[in-house]
């Protein structure tokens, strides 16, 4: 009888394995923008906090119980209100605003801490906290600028910040303030780092005190890494080492995240690698224990092209989502290109649409608010809006976009009494320091008129954009249709770009509508249909 049991029990756990193995996830195990990662475990629950930067609501709070199905559970902030550069206006805060944010569980509440990327009052770190991932969320204290900073605390109830390139300071207990005279060097630049050296992350473990951070020297020759600093005590001394250094399919080497562990005593870590128009893209990897280090990698070091998921049952939980807009909330997955004039976009006023109304007279899209966005996502993916035209006024644009510092417009013009369906590629041109929009480069592609009066659907038509990341591609094409079944090409491939001086953010999808001439009108999008297309098997 036992022997029967035993058997069971071996074939039980190869067929177990047999069917996880055949289930295997593709790393990275979201291929959209999630930079600057920090992820902690509360319970049999991972949490996950990225960079939003100028994106409304901002510092997105995901959670996961397997570490592949992630989901959005709260936003930190709804809006940043310290300069009208959040609201588009005297300056911007493209490439700015909510950077590397820093994620703790402590005491039962949650704690993040971030510093806007700018000079003066507005990068001055945030600290705020919440009892439940769900928030909401409660400003603690403003403080001095810290760099890529990193919040812990200590087994002794002292409550320490690293940040900048190998720098901390010690908090008061009440987080009102740094601890005079606190300040110190948490390492020196050895020989060899003499390129970037940044986004911190601090990990307590057995009672040594981890200090990742990435690590590049710009030579020939030399890659991203991760190195991690290791001591017993946060005064030091602190020894160095390699942690990882590999590429994913061939996209470049990877650097910048964190290590954490399972329920079950294992460790992984959440590491991002640049995939260029779609951004930052988050890569799960083993960390194994070695000698008191955390090495991240296979056996050989490289990062696993193919993991096996935690097994929890959680369904599919997509970052990137479509919406129909018949709720009373518009979906958590959408953010705002910066701040919303909340005034000007309404779900009630039609029901089952969202309508965006022309806020205010602006020159250029880049300057437009209440633009909606979702992240794009690869290998491959397809997104298409209805929308209805009937209430532009004279000089009025409203449709869909391939939206970066170099963008994609596929817009509906309202021309004296005309329309005019055009598609333009745009980049801007910002100043170095307070992000004004200097001037916008437009290049009209193709342009159609539109008789809207003898479409058999009125002033109604569908865009659709299909965008492409994989090796060597970043395309982006666009299609329109009027009955929302023929699809008519217009223009050719779009090259998405991603630029860290401009925007520094993936390339997204973006519903808008502005006005060049005068206020009043709006636009109607009755849907926004998305696809991901994961034809991937290499």
């Amino acid at each position: 009888m036992k022997r029967f049991v035993f058997i069971l029990f071996v074939f039980l756990s190869l067929l177990t394995q047999a069917q996880t193995t055949g289930q295997m996830v593709k790393n990275p195990v979201i291929w959209a923008d999630l930079p600057d990662p920090d992820v902690i475990r509360v319970g049999d629950t991972f949490y996950y906090m990225s960079t939003t930067m100028f994106f409304m609501p901002g510092a997105p709070l995901m959670q996961s119980k397997d570490l592949v199905n992630w989901q959005v559970a709260s936003y930190v902030f709804p809006k940043l209100t310290d300069s009208p550069k959040y609201d588009l206006q005297e300056g911007t805060a493209y490439g700015r605003g909510q950077w590397a944010t820093s994620l703790q569980y402590h005491n039962g509440r949650f704690y993040v801490l971030f510093a806007p990327n700018e000079q003066g009052d507005m990068g001055r770190t945030y600290i705020c906290s919440a009892e439940t991932a769900a928030g909401p969320w409660k400003l603690e204290s403003r403080l001095p600028h810290f760099h890529d900073a990193s919040l812990l605390f200590d087994d002794d109830g002292r409550v320490y910040v690293f940040y900048g390139t190998g720098e901390q300071v010690e908090l008061t207990a009440d987080l009102q303030g740094v601890v005079e005279g606190s300040h110190r060097k948490t390492i020196t630049r050895d020989e060899e780092e003499t390129g970037l050296l940044e986004g911190s992350r601090v990990v307590k473990h057995r009672g040594h005190y981890y200090l990742l951070m990435i690590s590049h020297v710009y030579k020939p020759g030399r890659h991203r890494r991760e190195v991690c600093y290791r001591s017993d005590s946060p005064a030091g001394p602190w020894e160095k080492k390699v942690i990882l250094e590999s590429d994913l399919r061939q996209f470049g080497y990877m650097g910048q995240g964190t290590i954490f562990d399972t329920q079950d005593g294992d460790w992984y870590a959440v590491i991002f690698q640049d995939r260029g128009a779609v951004g930052r893209v988050p890569a799960l990897i083993p960390c194994r224990w070695i000698d008191g280090w955390p090495m991240l990698g296979d056996e050989e070091g490289k990062i696993p092209e193919r993991m096996r998921p935690l097994v929890s049952g959680q369904p599919q939980t997509p970052i990137i989502s479509s919406d129909t807009f018949d709720s009373s909330e518009i979906d958590i997955n959408w953010q705002w290109n910066h701040n919303p004039v909340d005034e000007a976009w309404t779900l009630a006023e039609r029901p089952g649409w969202l309508r965006l109304k022309t806020a205010r007279v602006v020159p250029n899209f880049y300057l437009a608010p209440n633009t909606l966005t979702q992240r794009m996502q690869g290998p491959q993916c397809s997104a298409t809006v209805r929308l209805d035209v009937s209430h532009l006024k004279d000089g009025d644009r409203a449709g869909f976009a391939a939206f970066n510092g170099q963008s994609a417009l596929l817009a509906v013009k309202k021309e004296g009494k005309r329309f005019v369906l055009e598609l333009s590629e745009q980049q801007v041109n910002l100043t170095g320091q307070d992000k004004v929009v200097e001037s916008v480069d437009e290049k009209v592609v193709e342009s159609i008129p539109l008789n809207v009066n003898r479409s058999p659907l009125g002033s109604q038509l569908s865009l659709r954009i299909d965008a492409d990341f994989r090796r060597g591609r970043d395309i982006a094409n666009f299609y329109y249709s009027i009955d929302g079944q023929e699809w008519t090409k217009i223009g050719g491939d779009f090259k998405m770009r991603f630029d860290w001086q401009r925007l520094f953010v993936g390339t997204r999808f973006a519903l808008f509508c502005y006005a060049t001439k005068r206020t009043g009108g709006y636009a109607d999008f009755d849907s926004f249909e998305y696809q991901l297309i994961d034809n991937e098997n290499d």
